[in-house]
């Protein structure tokens, strides 16, 4: 496929002999409450200038993103593209095995730290913000305030991990408040199980750093790094591993917090008197929701009972009841419950759509699933958030995922416009980031690493040395980020789709013949706004029909008799007109995508 062709998806085959007159730009759309639409950025990454990119580089060798990076300009430019909520993710500190003890930051033990930088989910202080991303030090916090108001000023919300099921091996915190008490600071270490304590203790056990790991990267130079960690008793490791040898596929890094489940004798909840940990969690949830951040993305949040949440959510949006919490959730079966008994405000759309999406963009998927998926989300599709990259999952661009930066763009219009829900986006996606190369601790797997300091060669075209303005990227890329931005503000303005309703038309034209299983139809519609929206997963050109389905016709109050035509207001460049059986033809170019506003 010659890329180039994407800029032109728009021939048709058309019924409709009147001249084509200019279409409004995405901008005049006309404006309704929003859509939330997220940017997901590590400001390690981010911000980062440097290109040497040597593997286990040092933060000096490598450079490292700061919060001063994320300026005016940057949030700016962010904020054209439709986006109204930032995710800063890996502000709050986290282990490193940079050297911060002259700043009283105690140095971190090599044989539990994950790549040089460390993980951002190994969090060390849950009251304080990573020293790798401040120009001080010692100002770290009020560096982070201010980037914190520069986003308010673009207008757009901030979002920030919390991480409530597991914390870094040598946990402490050096920043909490007075009269906060530190996790494990009154743990009863000589019982497996308590309510009281937090943590979990592995009786008769000492930690074993996992077998290989003191020989990955540049061993010999951590003096720290001697394949030897002192924890008696063991704790019990993040992923549920109550073993003292967890395996280096494991999150050996980090231990699991007690929310009163005993989990080694049937999970059995102990919640009545409420357990110390929901107490101390809610705690760091208040001190941050009081730094005027807007939400919280809750890691793996189905590992934490929903009880806990069902306790905590509400007291925190008595202190901001505009507050979101997002859940990274796996399991559909506990969709409706962490929505219901957890009130969260929107879960991960990753087991359903993502995979779906993948495999269809790779042609392993029916269009007729994603319907499916709609349905059996009834009730909670405006819950769920759409994403086709973060930074668990591979890149699209790579060689592990589709190869090509614009193979996704039918997926990715399918993410933004199907229902009311979020849809986000990851630093890097919109110029085709592919996440080439072995960074370190992250191998050579299609994902931009977050465990090592590194730099993002194409998203440093568009960074151009602080400008942000794009102009390092190639036409091609420039085209790519132009898509992006059109998509999301129009997914963002549109009432039909923030506020609309939603008909499947993929099953019916299947069963006419009007086209095959790799190309999806759906309308989305709100009073006379009315939109049909075309995506073809196919991988060349593909004649193909679209009609509209009596029951569409009904739903958006069409007279059988009058005369309508379509225009897409995605490229700007179609137009098409329906013959007397609401029926029209059109031309799909390879993975091709249309938003037609009927009229």
């Amino acid at each position: 496929m010659r890329k180039i062709l994407v800029l032109f998806m728009a021939g048709l085959l058309t019924s409709c002999s009147k001249p084509m007159e200019k279409i409004p730009p995405v901008a005049m759309v006309e404006k309704s409450s929003g859509k939330i639409v997220i940017y997901q950025l590590l400001p390690r990454l981010f911000g980062n200038k440097k290109s040497d990119n040597t593997p286990y580089g040092t933060r000096d060798e490598n450079g490292v993103g700061k919060f001063n990076d994320i300026n005016s300009k940057a949030l700016k430019s962010i904020k054209e593209m439709g986006v109204s909520h930032i995710w800063y993710t890996g502000i709050i500190e986290h282990a490193t095995l940079t050297d911060y003890t002259s700043y009283g930051i105690p140095l971190d033990d090599a044989d539990v730290v994950k790549g040089r930088a460390g993980s951002p989910y190994a969090i060390k202080d849950y009251y304080d913000v990573d020293p790798d991303l401040a120009m001080s030090v010692t100002a770290r916090m009020k560096e982070f305030q201010q980037l914190i108001s520069r986003t308010h000023a673009e207008d757009m919300k901030v979002i920030i991990d919390f991480v409530p099921n597991h914390v870094a091996r040598k946990y402490k915190s050096d920043a909490k408040p007075a009269g906060i008490k530190d996790l494990g600071e009154n743990d009863d270490d000589s019982l497996s199980f308590s309510p009281n304590n937090n943590f979990y203790y592995l009786l008769g056990q000492s930690f074993q750093v996992p077998r290989g790991y003191e020989s990955l990267g540049r061993g010999n130079s951590f003096p720290t790094k001697d394949g030897k960690f002192e924890e008696t008793p063991a704790k019990a490791t993040g992923n549920n591993v109550f073993d003292g040898s967890p395996k280096i596929t494991d999150w050996f890094e980090t231990v699991k917090l007690n929310y009163g489940v005993d989990v080694l004798n049937g999970n059995k909840k102990n919640f009545d008197p409420i357990p110390d940990t929901w107490t101390k969690m809610k705690d760091i949830l208040v001190f941050w929701t009081n730094k005027k951040v807007d939400g919280f993305r809750c890691d793996m949040a189905e590992m934490v009972p929903v009880e806990f949440w069902n306790w905590v959510i509400p007291q925190i949006k008595e202190i901001n009841p505009e507050i979101l919490f997002i859940a990274e959730i796996y399991n559909p079966g506990e969709y409706k419950n962490y929505i219901t008994n957890g009130k969260f405000d929107f879960l991960y759309d990753k087991v359903q759509l993502y995979d779906t999406l993948r495999l269809l963009i790779n042609g392993e998927r029916s269009t007729t699933d994603i319907h499916d998926i709609y349905q059996s989300l009834s009730g909670i599709n405006d819950n769920m958030l759409h994403f086709l990259e973060n930074h668990d999952e591979q890149r699209i661009a790579s060689k592990f995922f589709a190869g090509d930066m614009w193979k996704a763009a039918p997926a990715m219009v399918i993410s933004a416009t199907i229902d009311r829900g979020p849809v986000m986006i990851y630093c890097g996606q919109e110029v085709g980031e592919p996440g080439a190369g072995a960074e370190g601790f992250q191998s050579d797997d299609g994902r931009t690493t977050i465990f090592d300091y590194w730099g993002m060669p194409e998203h440093q075209k568009w960074m151009n040395g602080g400008a942000f303005n794009g102009d390092s990227l190639s036409m091609e890329q420039k085209q790519l980020r132009q898509f992006y931005s059109d998509l999301l503000n129009l997914a963002s303005k549109n009432p039909a789709i923030n506020q609309g309703g939603y008909l499947d038309l993929t099953a019916f034209n299947i069963a006419a013949g009007n086209f095959d299983n790799k190309v999806h139809a759906f309308i989305r519609f709100a009073g006379e706004e009315r939109l049909l929206i075309v995506n073809s997963f196919n991988a060349k050109n593909q004649p193909i029909k679209v009609q509209l389905s009596q029951d569409a016709i009904a739903t958006l109050g069409l007279d059988p008799s009058g005369a309508y035509i379509a225009r897409d207001l995605l490229w700007r460049e179609a137009e098409v007109g329906f013959n007397k059986d609401f029926l029209f033809e059109l031309n799909c170019k390879p993975y091709s995508s249309y938003i037609f506003k009927i009229k």
